[in-house]
């Protein structure tokens, strides 16, 4: 494992990180009236293609991360969909 994927799986964490706390809390609360639906679908939508950009070239890291976070953004859009 070279320098480039150990900055790449390092970004990917720190990027689940961020996101962990407020699928917590969504997860908790039920409460997502505050989060913008165009917001965390475009997110999860991103995150998709990233996704599919890592198994085309794949990269662990961007696979990895990107399969992370869009499973967790992924969630806070269906939730929002389920309880506005």
């Amino acid at each position: 494992m070279g320098i480039a994927d150990i900055v790449g799986l390092v970004a990917a964490g720190l990027g689940t990180i961020a996101t962990a706390p407020q699928v917590i809390k969504v997860f908790k609360t039920k409460h997502t009236s505050d989060l913008s639906l165009g917001t965390f679908g475009m997110i999860t939508a991103t995150l998709f293609l990233w996704l599919i950009y890592g198994l085309l070239i794949r990269s662990f890291p961007i696979i990895a991360g990107n399969a992370v976070g869009f499973a967790l953004n992924l969630y806070i859009v269906f939730m929002k969909i389920r309880h506005g």
